[in-house]
C-alpha cells in the first residue's frame, strides 16, 4: 500500500500598485470582459473556456493553456462597491489538479497622480503538479503580481 502525503499551506500576501490612469480606467481593467482578457492570462495564454459575469453573484472562468499546461479559473463575486472595492473568492486547477483556493480583495484608491491599486489575497495552496503548497503559494504572488504589472500599460496608455 502506497501513501500520500497531502500538505496544505494558507497563505496571504499584499500586492500594491500606482497607475498613472484615472481610477474609472482602472477599474475598466476588471469590470469590462474585453478589457481584462488583455492582461488577464495574456497573449502567452490560450482560452479554451472564458466567461465573464462581473456583479455580485456572477461568475468568471477562465480556462486555457499556457505553456503545454492547462489552467482553469473558476471565480465567484462576493462584493462589488463601484469604483472602490472588488472581492470575490477563486479556485484553480493545473492539469486537472486542483491547486488552490483563495479569496481576493481589491481596493482602489484615487490618487493626485492616478490610481492606488492593494490587492490581498488569502487562500490555501494544496500539493499539485507546480509542488508543494508552499512553493504554489509564492509562485500565485509573483504570478499576480506579474498580472497586475500588465494593466499598467492598458490603462496609462488609453489617456
Amino acid at each position: 500500500m502506497t501513501t500520500t502525503t497531502r500538505t496544505q499551506t494558507h497563505a496571504t500576501f499584499v500586492l500594491e500598485r500606482d497607475y498613472a490612469a484615472p481610477l474609472e480606467r482602472v477599474w475598466a481593467a476588471f469590470a469590462d470582459a474585453d478589457v481584462k482578457r488583455q492582461w488577464f492570462g495574456g497573449p502567452e495564454f490560450t482560452d479554451v473556456e472564458f466567461s465573464e459575469d462581473f456583479r455580485v453573484g456572477g461568475t468568471a472562468i477562465d480556462n486555457g493553456t499556457i505553456g503545454g499546461h492547462r489552467s482553469e479559473f473558476r471565480a465567484t463575486y462576493t462584493d462589488i462597491v463601484e469604483h472602490e472595492r472588488i472581492v470575490y473568492t477563486y479556485d484553480m486547477w493545473a492539469d486537472g489538479v486542483h491547486a488552490s483556493t483563495s479569496i481576493s480583495t481589491i481596493v482602489l484608491e484615487p490618487t493626485d497622480s492616478g490610481t492606488h491599486l492593494t490587492v490581498t489575497e488569502q487562500g490555501v495552496y494544496l500539493d499539485g503538479v507546480h509542488g508543494p503548497g508552499s512553493e504554489a503559494a509564492a509562485g500565485r504572488e509573483h504570478g499576480t503580481g506579474e498580472l497586475l504589472d500588465k494593466i499598467a500599460p492598458l490603462v496609462e496608455a488609453a489617456g
